[in-house]
């Protein structure tokens, strides 16, 4: 949701699939979807509670506990308009890694990489509260980077996944070895790093900003990162492979410049076109 409505924000039309609860939780995000002008068409309307997550904040850092509930649902039906008349299609986090739905979701994938006609994006949000077992973790989030062309993830994440001792460009050429046709790993204040088929990696500094919270940074980057392609006119499959080293660092500058602005205020809220252009960048 925090990706559909950071692109929404950022002015590209973006509908949101999600199963959301008649909860009043459920009501508050709709709302909020609504005010972000995202399309909310594909909105499941479910009986089940809202999931809930406790976040601590600690040196502007987040930790989470989460208690699932009905985003974790998925059936097959509930997910038969894709493509849906869309040019990409981001998936991730815990949905995609949670039973039951996390079979239909990656069937449903599957179909439209198959199909060659949709860009697919992933982020495994990795939490390992929820994803005890490194072993299988590491196979689920490998399975939906099969499916995907665009993959972003944290430092993190892929430290959780391979170890604290994880090289990133290891795990990086691995996921475009299964498949991914462009990889970003964000490592916080260290900036970005990119990889693509046949170049050397691009890193990229952090956006300069005075950090009041991290919630949310990971969706804004990547919000700011299928903007930024969608606005060179780079969201399909076939056209990542054009992808130069000095376009691949303006890509990712402006990812970071929109994750920087959303770490810059509380809470998971990033910034709208307006604000992204007129935002200082020092």
């Amino acid at each position: 949701m925090n990706v559909a409505v950071g692109l929404a924000r950022l002015g590209e039309p973006t509908a949101f699939a999600g199963r959301l609860s008649a909860d009043p939780f459920g009501t508050i995000l709709r709302r909020y979807l609504e005010r972000s002008a995202v399309d909310m068409r594909y909105v499941v309307k479910a009986t089940e509670p809202s999931t809930i997550a406790l976040v601590v904040l600690a040196d502007g850092h987040a930790t989470y506990q989460f208690a699932p509930g009905a985003d974790f649902l998925w059936s097959a039906g509930e997910l038969a308009f894709l493509p849906g008349g869309a040019r990409a299609v981001h998936f991730g986090s815990l949905a995609s890694w949670l039973p039951p739905g996390d079979g239909v979701i990656a069937a449903a994938v599957s179909g439209l990489r198959r199909s060659g006609s949709v860009l697919i994006s992933y982020d495994p949000n990795v939490r390992p509260s929820l994803q005890p077992d490194h072993v299988i973790a590491r196979g689920q989030v490998e399975q939906c980077v099969s499916l995907a062309h665009v993959v972003r993830a944290s430092l993190d994440d892929v430290r959780w996944l391979y170890g604290q001792d994880a090289d990133a460009d290891a795990a990086a050429l691995k996921w475009l070895a299964l498949g991914a046709s462009l990889v970003v790993i964000t490592m916080g204040a260290d900036g970005a790093t990119a990889w693509a088929p046949g170049q050397p990696p691009v890193s990229r500094p952090a956006f300069p900003a005075a950090v009041i919270d991290t919630v949310g940074a990971g969706d804004a980057f990547t919000s700011g990162l299928l903007d930024a392609l969608a606005r060179r006119d780079l969201l399909a499959p076939g056209r990542l492979g054009a992808l130069g080293a000095v376009e691949l660092a303006s890509i990712i500058d402006d990812a970071g410049h929109v994750a920087g602005i959303t770490c810059s205020r509380p809470g998971a809220n990033p910034p709208s076109r307006s604000e992204a252009d007129s935002w200082p960048a020092s």
